[in-house]
């Protein structure tokens, strides 16, 4: 094994670097965010009972911020206990099985939102680019079929360390788990290439598409200010306005969860990457 973490790997004591309070506030913050979240989700699903293609956007949303709320309930409790216990995440149990468990529940969950996002852009990306193809073959059953389909790909990969491909291991200040970034054996470095390249390309694919929409939502503007002078019904010009207003509305929401996800995540991919370079070196 590396030495990237000092004595964090197997220390049984947290270090005194830090304190509960900062991640008891991002517990919270996490926890009442998402929360509110399902709310105002669930109001506007009453409010607007209309569109299929509004029911297939509001199932994906809605998956992405549970999915988000259930990592939060998972894994900070567990950080919680090792501040106020003094006690690392390997010194919990003397099988591993708690550092195991939480460096699970991070691969996993991590995966699993940045996919149901990616989900989200290509639906969007479908939906505008593609209309046509879009009203004949893309329908909230869709959602039910890919959301588990997400699932089980993300919890089958995230399986691999336990079957010997990959591990789990400790990490500074002793708090929390993850896949071993710098190890010396060639299937863990193998598995946490993979899963950084997998994190990556999933990234990519979704600002391409988040830029396709903004395309298309331009063009669709341009067009809109170029038939205001021809002659319409009132009814079609408020569904045209409606259909615009709606896209960009969409597209703000799926921006601002693209931008999180890739702050949060981003730094810890270029960390798999550097250390990959310094192994090589």
């Amino acid at each position: 094994m590396g030495t990237e973490n000092g004595t964090c790997i197997d220390s049984v004591n947290v270090e005194q670097n830090g304190g509960p309070a900062i991640s008891a506030l991002m517990f919270a913050a996490g926890a009442i965010g998402n929360v509110l979240a399902l709310v105002l989700l669930e109001f506007r699903r009453r409010k607007e009972k209309n569109r299929q293609r509004q029911s297939l956007f509001h199932l994906l949303v809605t998956t992405l911020v549970i999915t988000d709320l259930t990592g939060t309930c998972l894994t900070s409790p567990v950080v919680q206990t090792a501040y106020l216990t003094n006690t690392t995440l390997v010194g919990m149990s003397k099988t591993h099985a708690v550092c195991e468990y939480f460096g699970f529940a991070m691969t996993f969950l991590s995966l699993a939102t940045l996919s149901i996002l990616l989900a989200m852009a290509l639906e969007r990306c479908i939906s505008i680019g593609y209309p046509y193809h879009y009203g004949r073959h893309i329908t909230k059953r869709c959602g039910y079929i890919t959301i588990p389909c997400i699932y089980l790909a993300c919890f089958l990969f995230c399986l691999m360390p336990f079957a010997g491909f990959g591990k789990y291991v400790q990490y500074c200040p002793g708090t929390w788990c993850f896949i071993a970034m710098n190890s010396e054996e060639i299937e863990d470095r193998a598995y946490a290439n993979v899963y950084a390249t997998v994190m990556l390309f999933i990234m990519i694919i979704i600002v391409v598409c988040n830029c396709f929409v903004v395309y298309h939502l331009v063009l669709m503007y341009r067009r809109r200010k170029m038939n205001r002078g021809s002659v319409q019904t009132r009814s079609k010009r408020n569904r045209r306005y409606f259909s615009w207003a709606e896209e960009v509305e969409h597209l703000i929401l799926l921006v601002f969860m693209t931008v999180i996800f890739v702050i949060c995540f981003l730094p810890l991919i270029v960390r798999f990457i550097v250390c990959d370079c310094n192994e090589r070196k």
